[in-house]
């Protein structure tokens, strides 16, 4: 048996399409794996929209805020993308209509994925503002996830005492939140605020919740790095990743290169998969010194 999927790609009248670590299948008929596209079951248009509106618990309104992103998040932090026909005003995406592809992306909880890693992000028991800079599916928001989770707990053999973490899951995919409550495990001292777009949710965060870390996935527009400045400049740790191969792609968005030059960064993880999701491929300090 392969390993489980990382990806169940449903798109109407192709065939069912399911991703791997390192590769991928198809699903016959009568449930099998194979790797000829031709034999595979192809999911008609009443198939896409029963599973839509399973998904969206058979009210799509109730989603319209996620659904003009092009995504829905299930319970467990489970992100589904989604494809279609775009319906745009004033050359903004309104929403989408006439859903013909679905991208169910599996979550993962991986404890102690973030063994190796933090003892290079903490010095005298400080933790180290971090940036995680990962390709898609490098494992960047399950890394993530576990940092978060040993931040809350603390980690006595590197004299770090568990820290307040104030975690922004603007997509519901950290902490798996439902009804507000965390699914996954996030740590004993960390407060999630759930569906909150990232900028506000920072700033909230350090007004009403004094954390000693902020945490958010996918940083990159400029409100972003107002508010991680914001953080940094009330003595708050932030912990944030960002989509790029490396720094080099980093430093070709604006708001993240500016981050960079202010230095509100100690260190940056970039992440890969030449050993599988989730490889650690270089630390780096702000002075580009590879530290492991």
């Amino acid at each position: 048996m392969p390993a489980p999927p990382e990806e169940i790609r449903i798109r109407q009248g192709r065939p069912l399409h399911l991703v791997y670590p390192g590769g991928d299948a198809f699903v016959t008929p009568d449930g099998r794996l194979t790797a000829d596209p031709a034999r595979a079951v192809r999911p008609d248009g009443d198939d896409l929209q029963r599973t839509f509106q399973l998904m969206a618990k058979g009210s799509v309104y109730a989603w319209e805020e996620e659904v003009r992103g092009g995504f829905l998040t299930l319970e467990g932090g489970h992100r589904v993308g989604l494809c279609g026909r775009a319906v745009t005003e004033a050359c903004r995406i309104r929403t989408l209509k006439q859903v013909a592809s679905l991208n169910v992306r599996i979550a993962r909880e991986v404890p102690g994925a973030a063994d190796g890693l933090l003892p290079h992000l903490v010095r005298g028991g400080r933790f180290l503002s971090t940036l995680l800079v990962s390709p898609p599916q490098a494992g960047k928001t399950t890394l993530l996830r576990d940092l978060v989770r040993q931040l809350s707990t603390g980690v006595p053999r590197l004299g770090l005492r568990g820290l307040k973490v104030g975690l922004v899951d603007e997509r519901s995919e950290v902490a798996g939140c439902v009804c507000g409550v965390p699914q996954r495990d996030v740590g004993p001292r960390t407060d999630v605020l759930d569906g909150c777009p990232k900028a506000e949710g920072l700033m909230l965060m350090i007004r009403a919740l004094s954390p000693q870390v902020v945490a958010a996935d996918e940083i990159g527009r400029p409100e972003d790095a107002v508010a991680v400045m914001e953080a940094l400049h009330a003595g708050v740790a932030v912990l944030a990743t960002a989509h790029g191969a490396g720094l080099s792609d980093v430093r070709r968005r604006p708001a993240l290169a500016e981050l960079l030059r202010a230095g509100a960064f100690e260190r940056a993880v970039v992440l890969g998969r030449s050993r599988g999701p989730g490889t650690v491929e270089a630390v780096l300090d702000l002075a580009r010194e590879v530290v492991a």
